[in-house]
């Protein structure tokens, strides 16, 4: 079974997922929430809940936490803790916080190798980062 893994902001929600080994993390898309406190959690679990239909299934959940480089929480840090104990309670699959520090810088850099126009690569920005972030954890388990 596959790990999803989100890049939580205000307006969007970076998704990618695992293959079945659990080796590699890929983007799959951006969700659009009205809003952190919204609708993220509907919508997160209704991609999810997709996700866990198909083949492959879904057995588990990383999102990434927001940290300052030096490690101390900024403002979106509890409502991302927040965000995750929703999804967990809503989806009944285990959720675990992964520090997401520079991996929007990371994910940038990468997408800058392929795609010259930074408004092409802005528009793959959020999935490319929960990729950034899935692999962290996936490399940190191996």
């Amino acid at each position: 079974m596959r790990i999803v893994g989100l890049d939580v902001g205000e307006r969007r929600i970076g998704v990618a997922v695992s293959d079945v080994t659990r080796t590699l993390a890929r983007p799959l898309g951006v969700l659009r929430p009205a809003g952190l406190d919204v609708d993220a959690v509907r919508l997160s679990a209704d991609e999810i809940g997709r996700l866990a239909g198909e083949e492959d299934g879904v057995a588990a959940i990383v999102v990434g936490l927001p940290r300052r480089l030096d490690g101390t929480p900024t403002d979106m840090t509890r409502r991302v803790e927040q965000f995750a104990r929703q999804l967990e309670a809503r989806t009944a699959l285990p959720v675990t916080l992964q520090d997401e520090r520079l991996s929007s810088r990371e994910a940038e850099s990468r997408l800058a190798l392929r795609e010259k126009d930074w408004r092409v690569r802005k528009q793959h920005l959020d999935a490319a980062a929960a990729a950034v972030i899935l692999q962290d954890y996936l490399d940190s388990r191996a």
